[in-house]
């Protein structure tokens, strides 16, 4: 039987002091630059975590599959309306400009041009406007210097200077022609260059230069959209020469287009 070897233990190699100490410290370091890389911040993701997985990782066969985008989601009612302003909306209307009122006393709003889409109501810009001076009204009369609230067809178009090249009838005639200064001291020169009329108490299918008022003379008329001048109206909405040349350019009557105006309490009933 072979002697059996005593067990002696070797002898451990000698360490210089501070050696292990250096080594641990360049290990932390490193591994802090991993995590916070260039301007990173430490902390940032446990480091006892994963790293994150890298692209051949996520697209190796089996791996799941990065989720689709969804579709833009689209309004199914027009926003800001409530059930009452919804409710005088017609059906067949596809193209509805919204002005919104920034108060009912307020000569200032917003207009935006929705399209009804089988998604949904898209927007198009928000266009900054003015309305009439004194603001909003329910039950408006000629002269009280408000915008009447409501929703009201857009069938008629027609200015002083030539068709954009809108689909609505467009009569272009020297009657559209205005002077003088505005609330503001403004001058009105241009402000019918481009108009849009809005068929409160008047007769779709005419000139907007058409007089007729179906509702009688006291509840005023000639409402329009028109080129603005800088400052309040005395009934009507105003835009940007550029804006009303969009709208205009927009405007289908196979779209069967409609304005809702008013401040944005009245429009939220």
């Amino acid at each position: 039987m072979p002697a059996t070897l005593s067990a002696r233990p070797r002898p451990r190699p000698r360490v210089r002091p501070g050696l292990h100490v250096l080594a641990l410290t360049a290990v932390t370091a490193l591994a802090l630059a991993a995590v916070t890389g260039c301007g990173g911040t430490a902390g940032a993701r446990d480091q006892t975590s994963p790293p994150p997985a890298t692209t051949a990782a996520k697209n190796a066969p089996g791996s799941p599959a990065a989720p689709t985008p969804t579709a833009e989601a689209l309004p199914r009612e027009l926003p800001g309306l409530g059930p009452r302003t919804l409710d005088s909306v017609p059906p067949n209307a596809r193209q509805v400009v919204v002005v919104t009122g920034a108060g009912k006393d307020s000569p200032r709003s917003d207009a935006v041009l929705y399209e009804r889409t089988p998604a949904g109501w898209r927007a198009g810009d928000t266009w900054a406007a003015h309305n009439a001076l004194r603001g909003w009204t329910d039950h408006h009369r000629a002269g009280d210097l408000h915008s009447p609230i409501g929703v009201f067809g857009l069938t008629d178009a027609g200015g002083r200077l030539d068709d954009p090249g809108t689909k609505l009838p467009y009569n272009r005639s020297g009657g559209f022609t205005i002077g003088g200064t505005g609330f503001e001291g403004e001058p009105l020169a241009g402000s019918f260059d481009y108009v849009v009329a809005i068929n409160y108490n008047r007769q779709p299918g005419r000139t907007p230069l058409d007089w007729t008022r179906p509702l009688g003379a006291s509840k005023g008329g000639g409402i329009w959209f028109h080129v603005d001048h800088g400052g309040p109206t005395h009934g009507c909405v105003s835009l940007s020469e550029a804006h009303m040349k969009k709208l205009l350019r927009a405007l289908d009557p196979a779209r069967h287009p409609v304005v809702v105006m008013g401040d944005a309490t009245s429009l939220a009933r």
